[in-house]
C-alpha cells in the first residue's frame, strides 16, 4: 500500500485526467478502501485542490476549476512540453511575455529529473533555431487576451485600425478566430461595416471596452481559417505578383507549393496556372525554379527580364 503522501500524489495525478473517476474505480487504483478513497478526496480540498463530487450511477469525482491555481502534476512527456514551449515562448512575438516565461521556466527547470533535462537540453542543442526578427511587430497579451475572450463568448468589437499606411478606421466586427502566421497575429472576423469576412492584424488594432453585444456564430470562410489567413496574408504582402503558365497537372503543382505561396487553377490535364507573387522579383525568380516542372512566364516584365538574365548565367556557368 502506498503511504499517505505518495498516495495523494497518485491520486491527484489520476483526477487530472479529463474524465470522472468512481469511488471503486480509485480504490482499485490505490489498492485502498473508498473511505480511505473518499479521506484522501478531502485532505486535497483542504490543500486547495476542487475535487468535485457527482452523486448518481454515473457519477464520480473530478478536479474542477478553482479560485486559485493549485500545484499540478505533469508526467515526463508533459514536462518537456512545456519546458520546451517556454523556451521557445521567452524569445516570441508577443510583448511581454519574455520574462515571465523565463521565470516559469527557470521554476520548471530547477525541479527536472536528470533525465528530463538531458532530453530537453538535446531538443535545444541539436535544434538550429533562425533568430527572431527583433524589427517585427510584436502584440500585447492584454489584447490577445481580449480577442480570444471576445471569439468564445461570441461578443461583438469595436476598435481602432490602423492600415500599412498608418491610416485608422473605426472598425465593428463579429469575431470568430485568432490565427498566429509567422510572427505575426491575425483576427478572422465578420466586418458588419464591409458586409464581409476580413482579417486583421493584431498589431495594428487598438480594442475600445466594453465589448458587445452578443452575436451568433457564422461559419468560417471555406472551412480552414487558417488556409484562409494565408491566402489573404499572402496577396496583401506582395509587392511582385504573377500569373505563371505551368505545365504540369494542377494537383501535381499544388502538391508541390505550400497554400500561403499562391493558388492553382487547372487549365487541362496537362498545364495549370500558377497565381503568386513574392517581395521581389529574385525570390519570385527562385520559387519558380524550385517548383521542379517547365513553365512561361510573359509577365510582369521586370520578371522576364530577370529570367532572362538568370538563363544567360546558368548557360554560361555550364560553359
Amino acid at each position: 500500500m502506498l503511504e499517505t503522501s505518495a498516495r495523494l500524489l497518485r491520486l491527484l495525478s489520476l483526477l487530472q485526467t479529463p474524465r470522472d473517476w468512481t469511488g471503486s474505480e480509485l480504490s482499485e487504483r490505490l489498492g485502498v478502501s473508498t473511505r480511505t478513497v473518499r479521506n484522501d478526496v478531502e485532505r486535497l480540498r483542504g490543500l486547495g485542490y476542487p475535487v468535485n463530487a457527482n452523486r448518481g450511477s454515473v457519477g464520480g469525482y473530478r478536479l474542477g476549476a478553482g479560485s486559485s491555481l493549485p500545484p499540478l502534476l505533469l508526467d515526463d512527456e508533459e514536462a518537456v512540453a512545456v519546458t520546451v514551449g517556454l523556451r521557445t515562448a521567452a524569445g516570441g512575438a508577443i510583448a511581454g511575455i519574455e520574462e515571465t516565461s523565463l521565470r516559469a521556466l527557470a521554476k520548471l527547470e530547477q525541479v527536472l529529473p536528470s533525465r528530463l533535462r538531458r532530453r530537453v537540453n538535446a531538443l535545444q542543442a541539436y535544434t538550429v533555431r533562425v533568430p527572431a526578427d527583433r524589427t517585427g511587430p510584436t502584440v500585447d497579451p492584454a489584447v490577445l487576451t481580449l480577442l480570444t475572450a471576445a471569439c468564445r463568448d461570441h461578443e461583438r468589437l469595436r476598435f481602432d485600425y490602423r492600415d500599412h499606411n498608418g491610416t485608422a478606421t473605426l472598425r465593428v466586427v463579429e469575431p470568430h478566430r485568432v490565427v498566429n502566421w509567422g510572427r505575426r497575429w491575425y483576427l478572422v472576423a465578420w466586418d458588419t461595416g464591409r458586409d464581409d469576412w476580413r482579417s486583421f492584424r493584431v498589431d495594428r488594432m487598438e480594442p475600445r471596452t466594453p465589448t458587445g453585444p452578443r452575436f451568433a456564430p457564422r461559419g468560417l470562410p471555406d472551412g480552414d481559417v487558417a488556409a484562409y489567413v494565408s491566402r489573404r496574408v499572402s496577396a496583401a504582402a506582395w509587392r511582385h505578383r504573377a500569373r505563371v503558365l505551368v505545365h504540369a497537372p494542377a494537383q501535381e503543382v499544388a502538391a508541390r507549393i505550400n497554400p500561403a505561396v499562391g493558388t492553382v487553377e487547372a487549365v487541362d490535364e496537362h498545364t495549370c496556372v500558377l497565381d503568386t507573387g513574392a517581395d521581389t522579383v529574385e525570390t519570385l525568380a527562385v520559387h519558380l525554379g524550385l517548383l521542379g516542372c517547365d513553365f512561361t512566364v510573359t509577365d510582369p516584365p521586370e520578371l522576364v527580364a530577370h529570367l532572362r538574365e538568370l538563363s544567360a548565367r546558368y548557360a554560361r556557368a555550364t560553359g
